[in-house]
């Protein structure tokens, strides 16, 4: 659920709202803009009427909003996110940033060829699987650790951000010191619980 706050709110009157929300049983993610505040009210609750929020003071609108992905929709987060990495680059912003590069790295020339030709076309980012599963154990695994030196080395030379898949946790802290690694499915609550160490020093995608 989304209650947007009229402009002229005051800090008193929102947190009225966001007591009343709590007491209702939803955890509350406040964004303060320009212009207002939108709260966000995440939980299990179906049983609730929106009126009793709408006569709140300071209240602009209530929307329900059914989709699992509240925090992340345009209706909570109009302005969008940016994601700055470490050389500068941002993503999410009015530049379109390109990441291209092999499905997965087999070797150093493969990498480095596709490398260089991804810097002249313009891309600002190179991505390589370092880890591949397969369904028969006889099919090509990927290259792990050495492909994430190969990534490195190859971003490094080319002037590129290097990004990379998150197949498993144990995985994290092996990535850590070559990438900003990119979650193959956001949605894998494994993963994501697990992403502390990356969202600390790695932007993630």
């Amino acid at each position: 659920m989304i209650v947007a706050m009229q402009e002229t709110a005051t800090e008193e009157q929102i947190q009225v709202v966001i007591e009343h929300l709590m007491q209702m049983g939803f955890s509350v993610h406040r964004t303060t803009g320009e212009r207002q505040s939108i709260l966000a009210a995440v939980g299990a609750r179906a049983d609730f009427d929106t009126r009793n929020l709408e006569v709140l003071s300071g209240v602009e609108h209530v929307h329900r909003i059914s989709a699992p992905y509240k925090l992340s929709g345009r209706a909570f987060r109009p302005a969008g996110t940016v994601v700055q990495f470490s050389n500068g680059v941002k993503i999410g912003g009015d530049e379109v940033i390109v990441v291209a590069g092999p499905c997965s790295v087999e070797s150093r020339e493969q990498l480095f060829t596709v490398a260089d030709l991804v810097a002249k076309a313009g891309a600002r980012a190179l991505r390589g699987g370092a880890f591949k599963p397969r369904s028969s154990p006889y099919s090509f695994q990927g290259l792990g650790i050495e492909a994430l030196k190969l990534l490195r080395e190859a971003g490094d030379k080319f002037k590129l951000l290097v990004v990379s898949e998150v197949m498993e946790i144990s995985q994290i802290p092996q990535m850590l010191p070559y990438i900003a690694a990119a979650l193959r499915r956001v949605h894998h609550v494994r993963r994501q619980l697990r992403r502390g160490p990356l969202r600390a020093r790695n932007p993630h995608l």
